[in-house]
C-alpha cells in the first residue's frame, strides 16, 4: 500500500472513530438527543472495519494509526472546538508522524 493511501486510509479511520466517541460526548455532556448514539455506534463500527482494510499485522497498523489520529484529533479541535493548536502541538504532531511513517514504512529486519 503506498503512502498516499496508507495515510487517507489512516485520516478516515480517525474521522470515524472521532465521530463515534464525539456524539455520544455530545449527549452525555451537551444534553443533545440520545439518537446520537445510533450514528455513533455506525461510526465506530466504520473505523473498526477501515482499520482491518490495512495488509500489515495488526499490532503495527494499531501503532501506526496512533500519530495519525492524533493530527486529525488537533484538526479537529481547530475546526469543531474552535482552539487553535499552539506550536509545541504541531511539533509533537510532526514528531508523531514521523513515528507513524517509521513504524509502517521503515525496513523489517527479523
Amino acid at each position: 500500500m503506498d503512502i498516499i493511501k496508507t495515510f487517507g486510509l489512516f485520516t478516515l479511520t480517525a474521522v470515524a472513530e472521532i465521530i463515534g466517541c464525539y456524539l455520544p460526548y455530545l449527549w452525555l455532556k451537551q444534553g443533545y438527543s440520545v439518537w446520537l448514539l445510533i450514528p455513533a455506534a455506525l461510526s465506530l463500527a466504520a473505523f473498526a472495519w477501515l482499520l482491518s482494510l490495512h495488509p500489515n499485522a495488526a499490532g503495527r497498523v494499531y501503532a501506526a494509526y496512533g500519530g495519525v489520529y492524533i493530527s486529525v484529533a488537533l484538526l479537529w479541535l481547530w475546526a469543531v472546538d474552535s482552539t487553535r493548536p499552539s506550536m509545541t502541538d504541531w511539533i509533537g504532531v510532526g514528531f508523531c508522524l514521523l513515528g507513524t511513517a517509521i513504524i509502517m514504512f521503515g525496513p523489517r529486519y527479523v
